[in-house]
């Protein structure tokens, strides 16, 4: 699993421009995995803070129950729709997935000033992360996997 900073170290260009859309657009889709290994989306913010990615939860909240279980996760930010007719004018929605790790440091809990006592603190370490969206009359993907880079498919 990768940090984030080590993320945009090997793709700067679409760790940038999802960072972007990730602190442009508060509210995102949080997946985690049920006891039963089933789906579960939850809303979820995140922020970063000395270039890793966090986010955090009220406590015993189920998702945070979900990623103790199972750390596995996914993160969809969506963005606005455009104004106008045309699709190329969408700014694109981003996709990460990776581990939620768990941090129990009282320091490091004291310096994001959570809201509730036992409140849960992740960092999120990523294996993938694509951004989607339209140019011309094509979907573009720039899609980066650990250990394989960057790749572009575009779909007509």
């Amino acid at each position: 699993m990768a940090s984030w900073q080590e993320f945009e170290r090997q793709a700067p260009r679409l760790g940038g421009i999802a960072r972007g859309l990730m602190e442009t657009y508060r509210h995102k889709v949080l997946a985690t995995l049920r006891k039963d290994g089933s789906p579960r989306v939850s809303g979820i913010e995140t922020s970063f803070k000395g270039d890793e990615l966090w986010m955090g939860s009220m406590p015993g909240a189920v998702k945070a129950l979900d990623l103790r279980r199972d750390a596995r996760m996914a993160i969809h930010v969506t963005s606005r729709q455009p104004e106008g007719d045309d699709p190329s004018a969408w700014e694109g929605d981003v996709k990460l997935s990776g581990r939620a790790v768990e941090i129990t440091d009282a320091g490091v809990l004291a310096s994001f000033g959570l809201p509730d006592e036992g409140s849960h603190l992740f960092r999120i370490e990523v294996t993938e992360v694509a951004w989607t969206r339209v140019e011309g009359d094509e979907l573009v993907i720039d899609a980066w996997r650990e250990g394989a880079g960057v790749r572009q498919v575009c779909r007509k």
